[in-house]
């Protein structure tokens, strides 16, 4: 049974950083790709960040890329999105996912999810 567990959400304001984790009982987690999505109520879930199995090549939606950095620690089972310079337009709840492999984009494409955290940023 694979679990992900997001953690590290908050209050901040504009301007600030927060680091999200997100804990896999995953037993072969270094081939995953892992990802990170948004959701704000009544939107569709929005991709943020993702980072490969194997090379762990990242990837990263423009309006997050140098503000936000997604890595990973293959011996602790655990992937981070950094996120720095947050906006009021950031404030969703973030949800990580896994897949075998490969990156994508689309929420459809993978097979595993947290129970998402609460990002807030006030203005």
């Amino acid at each position: 049974q694979v679990q992900l567990v997001e953690s590290g959400g908050g209050l901040v304001q504009a301007g600030g950083s927060l680091r999200l984790s997100c804990a896999a009982s995953i037993r072969t987690f270094s081939i995953y790709a892992l990802a990170w999505f948004r959701q704000v109520p009544g939107t569709e879930r929005e991709f943020v960040a993702a980072i490969s199995g194997g090379a762990g090549n990242t990837y990263y939606t423009d309006s997050v890329k140098g503000r936000f950095s997604i890595s990973r620690d293959n011996a602790k089972n655990t992937v981070y999105l950094q996120m720095n310079s947050l906006k009021p337009e950031d404030t969703a709840v973030y949800y990580c996912a896994a897949r075998p492999y490969y990156y994508a984009n689309s929420e459809l494409q993978y097979d595993y999810w947290g129970q998402g955290t609460q990002v807030t940023v006030s203005s």
